[in-house]
């Protein structure tokens, strides 16, 4: 009976069948993909938002941001980072990235600001947690001595010479690049200074 159908319709036949079969398989993919839509939606909405410094230099605020990154990757080569240049005790800076839920970045300037400055990371730590939603630019403001040039560009050195340490690339601004040269020039002259 299908064979006399299949000839009467002739090609007809067959794309009916096609097209049958096509709504049946793809009506359950089709009824998923709707499905799996509005799931996605609050996924979507529960992003983070991007971290911001706010130090007032837009660089610093650039690097900051990266230096989180790295140190999600790289906790212990951070924590270390901390410790050997910025004098911070490690057991410190593990305590305000686990328990007081301090980003790294944040964690970073406090330390080597109090370092670049010849204050103490915890002073910064305070000054902080005293403003809290504040930024890094209010919260130095409300520092006394105010900050200075000389420390900007202190801290701006040390992020440089933390990403030498980590050897991890870094885009320099023209000043720097004037100041400090290129990668081979920053270690041949941390070879003669060694």
């Amino acid at each position: 009976m299908l064979r006399g159908r299949a000839r009467r319709y002739g090609r007809r036949w067959h794309v009916h069948c096609a097209l049958l079969l096509g709504v049946l398989f793809l009506t359950p993919v089709a009824t998923l993909a709707q499905q799996s839509t509005p799931a996605a939606a609050p996924a979507a909405a529960n992003t983070a938002p991007t971290y911001a410094a706010g130090t007032g230099d837009a660089w610093v605020d650039r690097q900051l941001a990266d230096i989180n990154a790295y140190a999600a990757r790289y906790p212990e080569a951070f924590i270390d980072e901390l410790s050997r240049y910025a004098g911070a005790r490690p057991a410190y800076v593990e305590a305000l990235l686990r328990n007081h839920g301090w980003a790294p970045a944040d964690v970073y300037f406090a330390c080597f600001w109090a370092h670049v400055s010849g204050s103490s990371c915890r002073t910064l730590v305070r000054a902080r947690s005293g403003l809290p939603g504040a930024d890094w630019k209010t919260v130095l403001e409300s520092l006394q001595p105010p900050p200075e040039n000389l420390q900007w560009r202190a801290l701006r050195h040390a992020i440089v010479a933390s990403y030498d340490h980590w050897d991890r690339p870094i885009t320099l601004d023209a000043l720097l690049r004037q100041q400090l040269g290129d990668r081979a020039q920053r270690d041949a002259a941390a070879r003669k200074a060694g």
